[in-house]
């Protein structure tokens, strides 16, 4: 069994909250911090959308990502960052959602309740964005699209996009494609 190694990224005014499902080993991490494996492609994919270069944040002589530069850019933006799954138990070595037993959901509508700016959800990946789904119930948009949920009287969006690993057959600047729509929705 393992619990989540990080605590909730939740910057004060955060106007987008990013869920994947949990972080990979840690074996396979260059960074403590979200999207740690260097050869997941949501650092590259923030570096293209928002510089036009995906290799903005990426200390390659490293084998890292300039991880200041990233939280500091994260609180400018107002993007908060968490995971669908508290507690997994891998049933093979790997990262993949087709390898995770959920053992504990995070409670999403209790952090939306403590982002009082969010306006959308950007799910990555499948299982992340049927967790979401059931637990706003909403229906699952398919991949680059959105759905709306109404939560206690606010309006948010609900997009589901491409996963950022490298198992997802996609190039980085096509994923970065279907991101720069969440980005362009909320002029950030």
């Amino acid at each position: 069994m393992e619990v989540h190694p990080f605590t909730p990224f939740l910057p004060d005014g955060a106007r987008l909250l990013m869920l994947g499902t949990f972080p990979p080993a840690q074996k396979r991490w260059c960074m403590e911090f979200y999207y740690p494996n260097f050869t997941n492609d949501m650092w590259r994919i923030f570096g293209h959308c928002f510089f036009g270069d995906k290799m903005h944040f990426v200390c390659q002589e490293r084998k890292t990502y300039d991880l200041d530069a990233i939280i500091d850019f994260l609180k400018e933006k107002g993007i908060a960052l968490f995971d669908t799954c508290t507690r997994i138990e891998r049933t093979k070595n790997t990262a993949s959602d087709k390898d995770l037993l959920v053992l504990e959901q995070t409670d999403l509508p209790a952090m939306v309740r403590s982002l009082p700016q969010c306006e959308a959800i950007v799910t990555a990946g499948q299982l992340a964005t049927t967790l979401c789904c059931r637990q706003f119930e909403a229906n699952e948009p398919k991949v680059g699209d959105f759905a709306d949920i109404d939560f206690e009287g606010r309006h948010l969006r609900l997009y589901r996009m491409p996963s950022s690993s490298r198992a997802y057959p996609m190039a980085v600047e096509k994923k970065a494609s279907f991101y720069q729509r969440v980005f362009n929705y909320l002029q950030i």
